[in-house]
């Protein structure tokens, strides 16, 4: 993999402290991203429902560097508050499942809108949105029409801002193989849902350096790139691989679109709503990139599932760690 030019903090009165807010920087993704923003110089404002469960965040960087601050995409007031002199502003909130009815539209529609309305306001040199492969206005998927829509709002109020749009994201905190790899842990079977739909997983470090490159080109202001890796594989074949690389012998199972449509009604009552019909939609269409540009135009090498994946899932072989190595 190669790195790409970080962004070297801008000069001028709108940018004294070099600083860089990152709206959802304590999740999955976020991390990557506020220690990249770190290493090339920001004070990052980390902009979360919860302080506390950011706090992890901190040694990343140097003393005061890493700044949780307290603010939500639902509210003017804590938007305009995180926004408020920085030079760089990188949003991440998504959700893959609601917890309440609305959700999406509220976080992935109303909250980008949000978001790049105050950062407008503000006057922020780089705005980077991150999206999602499969992002359409007129998708049946709420997910993915509602990410769609976050985009053109973020467009229609901050022209320049760049949109990234991730496949499936891996890395040692995932929550698609390590799920997976838990599932071969404990069940008889390996349950396969829209086993031909195709995927182009991409390593969370190649999208957290496609935001600090983005943040240092200029042709990326106002441009939408796809972020899929080097390998294209299907559902099927990408449990199959999970279950040679936690050495688990299961029967991989068919589950037809009938079952999983009553499965995933049940499964949505369930607390962490671990199937839902929403993403039955998404299962049922390619998640791969198009002719739009992608991580080379950016300067990035993708980096292969096989030199990342084996590590943290040899904790789920018999007799493993128990921790990602």
């Amino acid at each position: 993999m190669e790195n790409p030019p970080h962004a070297a903090p801008e000069s001028g009165p709108r940018a004294t402290r070099h600083v860089a807010t990152v709206f959802g920087g304590s999740g999955f993704l976020g991390r990557y991203v506020v220690k990249r923003l770190a290493a090339a110089g920001y004070v990052v404002r980390v902009a979360v429902r919860d302080t506390e469960a950011a706090m992890f965040l901190r040694p990343m960087g140097g003393v005061g560097q890493i700044v949780p601050l307290q603010a939500t995409v639902t509210s003017d007031e804590g938007v305009a508050r995180a926004v408020e002199g920085a030079s760089v502003v990188v949003n991440l909130v998504g959700i893959l499942a609601e917890r309440h009815p609305g959700d999406f539209t509220r976080l992935q529609e109303e909250g980008a809108g949000r978001v790049a309305r105050a950062s407008a306001a503000a006057g922020v040199a780089h705005l980077v949105q991150i999206s999602a492969i499969g992002a359409d206005a007129a998708s049946a998927s709420h997910y993915a029409s509602s990410k769609a829509k976050g985009e053109a709002a973020v467009l229609a109020a901050f022209p320049a801002a760049t949109i990234l749009r991730p496949s499936l994201v891996f890395g040692a905190e995932d929550g698609f193989f390590n799920r997976f790899a838990k599932i071969a842990s404990i069940s008889p079977i390996m349950p396969v849902i829209s086993g031909d739909t195709r995927f182009q997983p991409v390593y969370v470090g190649d999208v957290a350096d496609a935001v600090l490159a983005a943040i240092a080109n200029p042709a990326a202001k106002g441009t939408t790139y796809e972020l899929g890796g080097p390998d294209v594989k299907t559902f099927r074949t990408l449990m199959a691989w999970v279950l040679q690389l936690t050495g688990r012998k299961r029967l991989l199972v068919e589950v037809p679109d009938r079952l999983a449509q009553i499965q995933a009604r049940i499964m949505e009552h369930i607390p962490g709503k671990p199937l839902t019909r929403d993403q039955l939609i998404l299962l049922a269409r390619d998640n791969v990139t198009t002719t739009l540009p992608g991580l080379a135009a950016l300067g990035i090498v993708p980096t292969p599932m096989d030199q990342i994946v084996p590590r943290y899932l040899s904790r789920y072989r018999p007799g493993g760690t128990g921790r990602p190595s």
